[in-house]
């Protein structure tokens, strides 16, 4: 499940037994495999847990911090993260020279990523948050598609009809998967999308899968440790977000309205983004899309046990659609 690129499962499955490294070929393996699965089980809870956070982090049921201003800070810790692990474990290894011609391409991903950021914000005003939550999915066969395409990845029908699960999984589980005694159900909500909204939402999930495979081929096709690579995206991403900050006219004090919860958000983001950066390099997008969809488990054990939160039919059924996927795409040979 979830393949390796043969460099990377070099890196990680290193066998050979030297003084560095004297737990032998079998242990090694074994040791490696643990710490990719605990890598990709680390990312899951950081998706599903994210939202939570979010509603811990309010204050009279409103946010009270500038969004902007915890993208930022989310960007600069990874830069940072970045410029460290690159002192600490790439800059001795070899001769690293910093290059305005392997950093530019990261320009467009940062640039990508901004704009996607800035158009969820606009497509509330097209349509209400259940209508954006459930075509919201749609970015899973945007993301398969592009992946095929620009990495010549052939996509059997299985594998198509694996992520068609994947999709109907999201969407059924962000319609219904959670309940709220207290509140209206989902069903009896007004839904509403315009023409422009539905237009809007085609152009996000198109630009959700060609900033992430924009990325993937970039990181790919480099031949240049990942730790430089990040801090070539991350400097523009800091750099993009601080213009956006500052040109935002509700933009308030870097810092106003953080609480714990807002760190956390910062720092588990961060540490998710550099998880990231790993599986694009040395697997794939697909396996991003997986680790997506299997977080809404977290995020639904979480909101029960927090938000008293019920779970529902679609939730099974959701659970049910993403094991089948899973088999689908990765355990039938």
């Amino acid at each position: 499940m979830f393949p390796l690129s043969p460099r990377f499962r070099e890196m990680l499955f290193d066998t050979t037994c030297t003084a560095d490294n004297p737990i032998g070929p079998a242990a090694a393996v074994v040791l490696g495999k643990v710490l990719w699965g605990l890598m990709l089980i680390a990312s899951v809870v950081i998706y599903g847990s994210h939202a939570p956070l979010l509603s811990l982090s309010k204050e009279n049921g409103q946010i009270p911090f500038s969004a902007s201003s915890v993208v930022i800070l989310i960007e600069l810790t990874k830069l940072i993260l970045s410029l460290v692990f690159l002192m600490i474990w790439d800059w001795r290894q070899q001769k690293i020279s910093v290059s305005w011609y392997h950093a530019t391409p990261f320009a467009l991903s940062a640039l990508l990523y901004a704009a996607n950021n800035n158009l969820v914000v606009h497509l509330q005003l097209f349509m209400d948050p259940s209508t954006y939550q459930v075509l919201s999915n749609l970015k899973i066969g945007s993301t398969a598609f592009l992946f095929s395409m620009f990495l010549h990845q052939r996509l059997t029908l299985r594998k198509w009809l694996a992520l068609f699960l994947l999709t109907a999984a999201g969407a059924f589980y962000t319609y219904g998967g959670l309940q709220d005694p207290q509140h209206v159900p989902a069903s009896d909500m007004k839904l509403h999308i315009t023409s422009l909204g539905l237009l809007l939402i085609f152009l996000y999930c198109l630009i959700s899968g060609l900033s992430a495979v924009y990325t993937e081929v970039v990181l790919k096709n480099q031949n240049l440790p990942l730790n430089l690579q990040n801090v070539y995206l991350y400097f523009f991403g800091v750099l993009l977000n601080v213009i956006i900050h500052l040109s935002s006219s509700s933009a308030t004090g870097l810092l106003g309205g953080f609480s714990i919860w807002v760190l956390i958000i910062i720092v588990s983001q961060a540490l998710n983004g550099l998880i990231m950066s790993v599986v694009m390099k040395h697997s794939s997008n697909i396996t991003r899309l997986f680790v997506i969809s299997s977080s809404m488990m977290v995020n639904a054990l979480l909101s029960v046990l927090l938000f008293n939160l019920h779970l529902t039919t679609f939730f099974f059924l959701s659970v049910l659609l993403i094991s089948l996927a899973v088999y689908l795409y990765y355990g039938v040979r």
